[in-house]
């Protein structure tokens, strides 16, 4: 029977399973994440928003679905919403003041999914400012922080989302993920992250940052959680997971430069993979695939700041102005480079992988940096590749560093493969055994 003070360190499958011997209870179970917030979240800042109200109302109903024998896949699980992604009756900000007040009217589809598979939806987490980042420095929301400490960024853009699951405070977390926004705060955070295929999961009710390059995915504790929630969510296609697969690397890690530490785990892990097939090329290099992404990207976001309005508009932060400036002076002639810069490597990444190839990369260069300090401009040299070619990627955790920091390992699959995806980095995580909780909140 598991203790009270337990909860927080249990899967999906287990507490259904305390549920359904009453042992506990959903109201129980969503009190004491209620109380971890209450009484933790001060150190990190991962909510911007907690709907106490709402979330007991629907445990209530998850603890009469289980007396009545009527569980839903996800029967009184408590799940955070990134702030960008609409949850009815809670402040649409997208970590932005520009956008204070704006509430939403409706949940977004990918809310109501998790609803309708009895998740309770616990409040929303803290990110970047417009996505547009790596931080979670926000100006307006807080700097949120990572629960591995050292004074440590959480990543971002979803920096809130994987700071609450990693410190137990939700069971998992939807983030937002345009060059990296989900995998990135992930890998340092020391937790699973998953990015689908485009289309998979709606992105309707998103505040977008790219809709060419945005997508919605899960944050998880465990490749049991990931599993069942991508079953939700994505539908997958579980054909795929039979597929005979086989590894490639990166050539020259894309020629980003990688963290000593994070390059000898990788090598380690590339030397034991199965079916290990050659190299991938990314040319010129990741990243100018990642500058060029970036300026599509944020040129992208100007329609959606523009249709705030003049005076909502004056409210963004200066870091956004002044990329913006930049992007809005980019010459024709270089923006068609990038275009074709971005249309060429997803081709190529498509072709090379196939429909049953997985590309085996770090998920960052480096470990989680100091909060406060600037993120390394190749953060997301690895991540982007997904996006750009429209494929699935999922980010595992790996071992630790020197500073006891997590690093994570990265897995690309083929388009609609999240079955494969999953099969293959459940087997390299049953290996690896890479998770292990922060300690000053477990």
């Amino acid at each position: 029977m598991p203790k009270s003070g337990d909860f927080h360190r249990l899967g999906i499958a287990e507490l259904h399973n305390a549920f359904a011997r009453g042992e506990a209870s959903p109201s129980v179970v969503l009190d004491h994440f209620l109380g971890r917030i209450e009484s933790l979240d001060d150190r990190l800042r991962s909510f911007v928003e907690v709907d106490a109200k709402g979330a007991r109302a629907a445990a209530f109903v998850s603890d009469a679905r289980f007396a009545a024998d009527s569980r839903r896949p996800l029967e009184g699980i408590p799940i955070a919403i990134k702030s960008n992604i609409a949850v009815k009756g809670l402040e649409l900000a997208a970590g932005m003041d520009a956008r204070r007040g704006m509430i939403a009217e409706e949940d977004a589809p990918v809310v109501q999914r998790l609803r309708d598979a009895g998740a309770i939806i616990i409040g929303t987490t803290n990110m970047h400012e417009a996505a547009i980042g790596a931080t979670t420095d926000n100006p307006f929301f807080g700097r949120c922080l990572n629960p591995h400490g050292h004074n440590r960024s959480p990543g971002g853009s979803s920096g809130g989302s994987a700071a609450a699951v990693a410190a137990g405070f939700c069971v998992a977390a939807m983030g937002t993920d345009t060059l990296g926004s989900i995998r990135i705060p992930s890998a340092f955070c020391g937790v699973y992250g998953l990015k689908p295929t485009p289309g998979t999961i709606l992105t309707a009710g998103l505040v977008p940052f790219s809709a060419r390059f945005d997508a919605i995915g899960p944050i998880t504790r465990s490749m049991d959680d990931m599993a069942i929630l991508t079953n939700v969510l994505c539908s997958p296609d579980l054909a795929t997971a039979m597929r005979r697969s086989h590894f490639s690397a990166l050539a020259n890690n894309g020629g980003t430069s990688v963290d000593g530490e994070i390059a000898e785990k990788l090598a380690l892990i590339q030397a034991d993979l199965p079916d290990r097939q050659g190299e991938i090329v990314v040319r010129p290099d990741c990243a100018a695939v990642r500058k060029a992404t970036y300026v599509l990207a944020m040129r992208d976001l100007i329609p959606t700041l523009v249709d705030l309005g003049e005076e909502r508009c004056a409210r963004v932060s200066e870091e956004v102005s002044r990329i913006l400036e930049r992007v809005v002076d980019r010459d024709e002639e270089a923006l068609r480079g990038d275009r074709m810069l971005v249309d060429q490597i997803s081709q190529m990444l498509r072709r090379e992988i196939g429909s049953n190839g997985i590309l085996v990369t770090p998920t960052t260069p480096v470990t989680a940096v100091e909060a406060g300090a600037p993120m390394p401009a190749s953060i997301a040299d690895f991540t982007v590749l997904a996006n750009v070619a429209g494929l699935p990627a999922i980010t595992i955790p790996a071992g630790r560093d020197h500073m006891d920091l997590p690093i994570g390992l990265h897995l690309i699959g083929p388009v609609g493969g999240e079955a494969m995806l999953i099969a293959q980095a459940r087997m390299l995580n049953d290996r690896i055994r890479g998770y292990a909780p922060p300690p000053a909140f477990w």
